[in-house]
């Protein structure tokens, strides 16, 4: 059987170390190389043979996992990418997804998992440990609902928001749109109630809550 060649970058060499005595037992896994960053990382990749599957954090010194997989995914898109790592705040979740890596599992991860992990990406698939999935699948969820809550608001509205957000008085806003002052008050009133906004307040964190306006 062809041994499947490892290369493994973490600034942590208790770590690999740790991932090394996990997988021992698995001849079909060759360690070819271990990298403390992501610099070291592709000067590996430069020189080695062949890499099937690199297994990477995403903090490290200089180059982050994040940049890495981007880097090894242009220039080395042979190469699988798992990222095993301790965070799971939905930016690195996201991060890593547009990055293109095959696989994301965490650090509190068991053998059977990695194992699982290596299996799928291996053989052409994915896996995101379920963890993951969930920060992912919230993340939708809020996408989805943020569309719904602003999808009633017609495009008026929404720049009536922008405005008062930028705390246009109602006859600026009148003023700078070309339209009555009663006009803006009907609309203010239609938003309130589509936001289920009670004040201006409410409506300004509504605005900022589903980006409608920018800092």
């Amino acid at each position: 059987m062809e041994q499947v060649r490892i290369l493994i970058a973490d600034d942590h060499q208790m770590f690999i170390d740790g991932i090394k005595a996990l997988l021992s037992g698995e001849e079909r896994l060759a360690f070819v190389g271990e990298a403390a960053n992501g610099a070291e990382a592709l000067a590996l990749l430069e020189t080695l043979d062949q890499v099937d599957l690199l297994i990477t954090d995403i903090n490290m010194p200089g180059m982050s996992g994040v940049e890495l997989t981007r880097v090894v995914k242009e220039k080395y898109p042979e190469v699988k990418v798992l990222v095993i790592t301790m965070h799971d705040d939905r930016e690195v979740v996201a991060d890593i997804l547009f990055a293109e890596a095959e696989g994301y599992i965490l650090k509190n991860t068991g053998e059977e998992e990695l194992l699982k992990a290596i299996d799928y990406i291996l053989d052409g698939s994915t896996h995101y440990s379920k963890a993951v999935m969930k920060i992912m699948m919230q993340e939708f969820r809020e996408k989805a609902a943020q569309h719904e809550a602003t999808s009633e608001l017609t495009s008026r509205e929404l720049e009536i928001i922008r405005l008062i957000a930028e705390e246009y008085s109602t006859m600026e806003i009148a003023d700078s749109l070309h339209i009555s002052s009663r006009t803006v008050e009907t609309h203010r009133k239609n938003i309130m109630q589509k936001t289920h906004s009670r004040t201006i307040v409410g409506l300004i964190k509504f605005a900022f809550r589903h980006h409608l306006v920018k800092i």
